[in-house]
């Protein structure tokens, strides 16, 4: 299969080299030139996960890979559990935290590293993954790409705005991974990652790449989740085609890859974007109009994005009408109805981090009688420690993924928002 450039349609390259080059020319998304659609999803939903994600996949990338190199790639990556467990009698959550970093990422980010190593294992090419985050993504990559022979890692992230616990999983690894400080947003840090693929020279010298939900390959990974938790579900209520997905959305890489399950023939309902104050795309599908604003800081800050970098997917697949418009609504939460959502599930007997409250109160307020309602469950709770305890009241054990980090140094270097500052970083990193 082939995957074009949306902002030059020419520009047509292969999965693998789609995977390499993380953004094509301009800056443009690659999209798969055709989708696999799927008639027989019952017999689909009773596969286990990985043999499940094989099938559904492998049609992406059977020009690059043998199936049995496909297999091994989704075996090593999906060597965790998503687990949907149920709030009442009309919702349900999805928990994605459960892989090696505890956020959804791991999905994503293990099949990425899979891939790479993959196309690399022959070669003596040297790739750079330069990648921006909000808060999950830097643990997810680091740890997926730790010690990978040719594979350097630099994360850029903003600077007192993420949590202390989500910070150590990913600054205090060193070896291939290096850390920067930013003192800016997460737009910032995601601007400067942009720069830099636009660095031709550059981009050749230190063999660029993004590890960022614009990766392709991440998207196809977080693909299967969405038939995973339609399989859990039927087995549960012999049903499925009454689901409405609430997904916590930042750079709308999830809600991506939920539409192109429903495009490949998973018959999700609909889909509510869930955003916090960063309500860039409530308004626009609103009023019409985009208008990001400055990023503002809240408790769930992995979504603090006001510039989503998959929206033009998203776009794309609602005007090309491979997907129906009407299957998709936004609504922004506040700091408030986030703390009041966990406290409400905290009432339910469900501990919740920030990020799935979002999901959940945007589930409350837009779920009608003849539906079901699934979120997102993107990080564990306890990555959010200081916050769910200071809105509880109670206190939260560590898991010994955090609990093994907790205590390490941070070896993170600061950097102002300049290019030529992080250019000069990247270029000596590999001289």
């Amino acid at each position: 299969m082939k995957f074009y450039n949306l902002k030059h349609p020419e520009q047509e390259v292969s999965f693998s080299q789609a995977v390499r080059q993380g953004l094509g020319k301009n800056q443009g998304l690659f999209f798969p030139r055709q989708l696999p659609e799927f008639d027989d999803i019952e017999s689909l939903l009773a596969m286990p996960l990985v043999e499940r994600s094989i099938k559904i996949l492998y049609p992406f990338v059977e020009d690059d890979l043998t199936l049995e190199q496909f297999t091994s790639i989704v075996t090593n990556a999906f060597n965790f559990p998503a687990l949907v467990q149920s709030i009442d009698e009309k919702n349900a959550v999805l928990e994605l935290f459960h892989g090696p970093t505890l956020a959804f990422k791991d999905f994503g980010g293990r099949f990425m590293a899979q891939c790479l190593q993959t196309f690399t294992k022959d070669s003596r090419e040297k790739i750079t993954i330069l990648t921006a985050t909000s808060g999950d993504t830097g643990a997810a990559v680091a740890h997926a790409f730790y010690g990978l022979d040719n594979i350097d890692v630099t994360i850029l992230y903003p600077k007192g705005k993420i949590s202390l616990l989500q910070e150590k999983m990913f600054t205090t690894l060193g070896g291939n991974i290096s850390t920067l400080s930013v003192d800016g947003s997460f737009d910032d840090c995601q601007g400067l990652v942009k720069q830099s693929f636009d660095d031709l020279e550059l981009a050749q010298a230190i063999g660029l790449n993004s590890a960022n939900s614009i990766n392709i390959s991440r998207l196809l990974a977080q693909i299967c989740y969405y038939f995973e938790a339609a399989a859990q579900l039927y087995r549960q209520r012999g049903k499925f085609d009454d689901l409405v997905f609430s997904i916590p959305s930042g750079n709308f890489g999830n809600l991506t890859a939920g539409m192109l399950a429903k495009a490949m023939g998973l018959p999700i309902k609909r889909f509510i974007a869930a955003t916090n104050a960063n309500d860039t795309v409530p308004r626009y599908l609103q009023t019409g109009a985009w208008q990001p604003n400055d990023t503002i800081a809240t408790m769930s800050n992995a979504m603090d994005v006001s510039k989503p970098n998959n929206w033009p997917r998203v776009e794309h697949m609602l005007n090309s009408g491979i997907v129906d418009k009407n299957c998709l609504s936004s609504v922004a939460i506040d700091e408030e109805q986030t703390q009041m959502g966990i406290h409400s599930l905290n009432s339910l007997g469900y501990i919740s981090e920030p990020h799935a409250s979002v999901a959940y109160k945007a589930l409350k307020y837009g779920l009608n009688d003849d539906e079901f309602g699934v979120f997102l469950g993107t990080a564990h709770p306890a990555k959010f420690k200081e916050t769910v305890e200071s809105t509880l009241g109670c206190l939260l054990g560590l898991p010994k993924e955090l609990a093994d980090c907790s205590g390490e140094t941070i070896l993170s270097s600061e950097m102002n928002v300049d290019f030529q500052q992080l250019r000069s970083y990247l270029l000596a990193q590999v001289n």
